[in-house]
């Protein structure tokens, strides 16, 4: 944990690889030092059909879903620092946002758990 699901314009795959995308998300989550490099996941899912604002534009948002225990500050940062990658990547990508949603340690579940 964390979980950082991509979705995008399919174009964006075209623009870098899924694997330059990943890679650049991991690594900047990891740079916060709130999580265990070993701990991120990051996925992507692209969409061919889709609307953006009844337009066609492309988009990235990026659905963070992190372990409760973080402050709001680190939280911001942390949506911050993923904004400032990605926007760099790509620069002409007119729709590029994050929210960040805390997990519940009470509820949450796993494999290795049971």
């Amino acid at each position: 944990m964390p979980h950082f699901v991509l979705d995008c314009s399919e174009n964006i795959i075209q623009l870098k690889s899924p694997q330059e995308i990943i890679q650049a998300v991991n690594d900047t989550a990891e740079s916060t030092g709130l999580f265990s490099k070993n701990d991120i996941k990051v996925r992507i899912n692209p969409f061919k059909y889709y609307s953006t604002g009844n337009t066609q534009d492309d988009f990235i948002h990026v659905f963070g879903n992190i372990m409760e225990g973080r402050n709001e500050a680190q939280k911001a940062d942390l949506s911050k620092k993923i904004i400032r990658t990605l926007k760099t990547m790509f620069p002409y990508v007119p729709i590029i946002s994050i929210n960040i949603r805390d997990f519940e340690k009470s509820s949450y579940c796993n494999k290795s758990m049971v």
